[in-house]
């Protein structure tokens, strides 16, 4: 047991070392506003530090304002960059969503790079939103759906400027895509869920690249990787 323990996490090693990719640019984004929602810890927290570190202005995007503020203090002291603000924002709340993009629109000019990070690992039973949507879909994907759509003028306005999506290899669990039950109404299962909100996250993400050829924004999604995250230590 303890023979094979070892092989698998050599393996891994392995694997992680030759293969997983690492962002090693380091051009400067100075002048650049950017949104990252989940920014508070694992990936977005880390993709907030990369862009304060080149210099970029980055809104973090959180449900939780005060634990927020001491993530903001944090890369503060970290990076250097002053440049940073934090708003709330709950993807899994249509009205909270709302009033981010309200209030953005408002105060900021610009908007170069919007990272839809924000997310949940699907809750074991099936829980609902107050907007009666999937709490899973509403968070992953529903909610960064709308988001999207509210910043997509001054995303235009801004460009050259981009839309990044977090999905997961999880959208591969998906054996079908039922257009007519996107909330799970049917029938329910945790990683059903999350699988179909990363792939929903992916589909969205191709679309928007379609129709946004030649605007000057770009939109992608990725899977982030073997990444220690709180998500895999739920439950």
């Amino acid at each position: 047991m303890l023979l094979t323990t070892l092989v698998v996490v050599l393996a891994f090693r392995l694997f992680y070392r030759f293969w997983s990719g690492r962002c090693s640019s380091k051009r400067s984004l100075a002048g650049k506003t950017v949104v990252v929602t989940g920014a508070s810890a694992g990936i977005g927290k880390e993709a907030a530090k990369d862009f304060l570190r080149r210099r970029a202005r980055v809104i973090l995007a959180c449900r939780n304002l005060e634990k927020a503020q001491k993530v903001a203090e944090e890369l503060v002291a970290e990076t250097g960059n002053p440049e940073v603000a934090v708003r709330r924002l709950d993807t899994a709340d249509l009205a909270s969503v709302r009033a981010f993009a309200e209030e953005f629109l408002r105060t900021e000019d610009a908007l170069h790079v919007l990272v839809n990070n924000a997310g949940i690992a699907g809750a074991r039973t099936r829980q609902e939103t107050k907007d009666g949507l999937e709490l899973t879909m509403a968070t992953n994907h529903f909610g960064h759906f709308l988001l999207t759509n509210l910043l997509l003028k001054r995303l235009q306005e801004s460009a050259p400027s981009r839309v990044v999506t977090v999905s997961s290899a999880a959208h591969m669990v998906v054996r079908k895509l039922d257009p007519r039950d996107l909330n799970l109404s049917a029938s329910y299962g945790s990683m059903q869920a999350y699988g179909l909100s990363k792939l929903c996250n992916i589909l969205f993400a191709a679309e928007l690249a379609e129709r946004l050829r030649g605007t000057g924004v770009t939109s992608n999604s990725l899977h982030p990787g073997a990444v220690g995250h709180r998500v895999l230590r739920q439950g």
